[in-house]
């Protein structure tokens, strides 16, 4: 089908209307950010477009607001830390998006912006309305989708609106995204290490089977760990277990072995009797029925190291155990230590992402460094599936 058509800095933007869809998805409570990250990931191109007199149309969304107005899910707060930011003329947009609306905007000069309300606001924006799509698409002259994590889906402002446009590019974020996975999908530089985590088999088997065929090493920890442990008859005491996941391992372990990718799984554990308990160190031999697993060993800890420090590429997604409790975090954080030194020592490359994994790298406070770290979610779930997400296919 073809390449994603990036956006590049030799495109003329002066005086021209260009619709950014960003995500500006952030967590907020009583009208205040709680994490910047994806605003300020924004702002360079945003001042980019801005310095080269550009004028520029912000599209976004936030939460799940049901196809109507909600107030806690204003882009208000957003509005205010982008005014504070940038230091430049930025006006928002409240009223319903129609034919007329880019008649209203027509005082936009070359170097101002436009922030539109939460675009989700309109049922027509989930429901991929080709009238809201094509009432989107008036606002502007060029499109640039710089929002991965929302490229999954078939939404207006994501992938109806393009049908509309002539001139429609992949951002800078969106870019670093997509070949960040594809150096592990296609990746010359074995050997391929991905450490997955998380707490269901089932949300990651699609991910699993796709890996399996392309790299070397899978490492499964947190509690989707414990489902592989049972399989191989190790008890687990009263560890989170997911039902019928004996064909799903089953399928798993041939895979693996018709395409010569060797799965671990944890040999040691931090155990407790309950979720905000302290850490009791045990063996696989050694877990009580009363207990549960809740983090990797040390033994673990050493065994990933001692793999990490030989692989050229890694993958991680899905932290090690319960890291909500501190004396559950060290697994986590243990395995960052490790890629961010062989990233920086080593030249290893290294794709880190998972909302779950990004939280408790941030809990900790401390700085890793990485060759890419991912904010996108699902997004990147479904890419590393192998799936043809709708918002890509449409900037080819």
């Amino acid at each position: 089908m073809g390449k994603i058509k990036y956006f590049t800095e030799k495109i003329g933007v002066r005086n021209k209307y260009v619709i950014l869809r960003l995500d500006l998805n952030v967590p907020i409570i009583n009208k205040k950010i709680q994490d910047y990250t994806r605003i300020d990931l924004s702002l360079p191109l945003i001042k980019s477009l801005r310095n080269k007199r550009a004028k520029i149309i912000i599209l976004s969304h936030l939460g799940r607001p049901k196809g109507k107005a909600d107030q806690k899910l204003s882009l208000k707060p957003i509005f205010d830390y982008l005014k504070k930011r940038l230091k430049s003329k930025i006006f928002f947009h409240t009223e319903e998006i129609t034919r007329k609306t880019k008649q209203k905007i027509t005082f936009l000069k070359g170097g101002e912006i436009m922030l539109f309300e939460n675009v989700r606001f309109n049922k027509g924006e989930t429901n991929d309305s080709n009238y809201f799509a094509k009432n989107l698409a008036s606002l502007g002259d060029i499109y640039v989708n710089d929002a991965f994590s929302c490229s999954h889906r078939k939404q207006a402002s994501i992938h109806k609106i393009t049908h509309f446009l002539t001139f429609k590019y992949g951002g800078p974020l969106l870019r670093k995204e997509v070949e960040a996975i594809d150096k592990i999908i296609n990746s010359r530089r074995s050997p391929v290490t991905c450490i997955i985590g998380g707490s269901k088999i089932s949300t990651k088997i699609n991910v699993l089977r796709n890996l399996i065929s392309k790299v070397d090493n899978i490492f499964i920890v947190g509690a989707m760990a414990n489902n592989f442990l049972k399989f191989n008859g190790i008890r687990v005491g009263k560890s989170l277990i997911e039902k019928n996941t004996k064909i799903i391992i089953e399928k798993i372990y041939t895979i693996s072995k018709k395409n010569n990718c060797t799965i671990f799984i944890p040999i040691d554990y931090k155990t407790s009797n309950n979720l905000g308990g302290n850490a009791t160190s045990k063996g696989l031999e050694s877990i009580k029925n009363n207990e549960m697993i809740l983090d990797i060993g040390k033994q673990t800890i050493k065994k990933i190291d001692n793999i990490i420090e030989k692989s050229k590429t890694v993958l991680w997604n899905g932290p090690a155990g319960y890291f909500e409790n501190d004396n559950f975090l060290e697994g986590t954080l243990s395995i960052a230590k490790k890629i961010s030194g062989s990233t920086i020592k080593n030249n290893l490359i290294s794709i880190v992402g998972g909302g779950d994994t990004l939280f408790a790298i941030n809990k900790s406070r401390k700085k890793f460094r990485f060759t890419h770290l991912s904010t996108a979610g699902g997004a990147f779930l479904e890419f590393l599936e192998g799936k043809d997400l709708p918002g890509l296919n449409v900037l080819k």
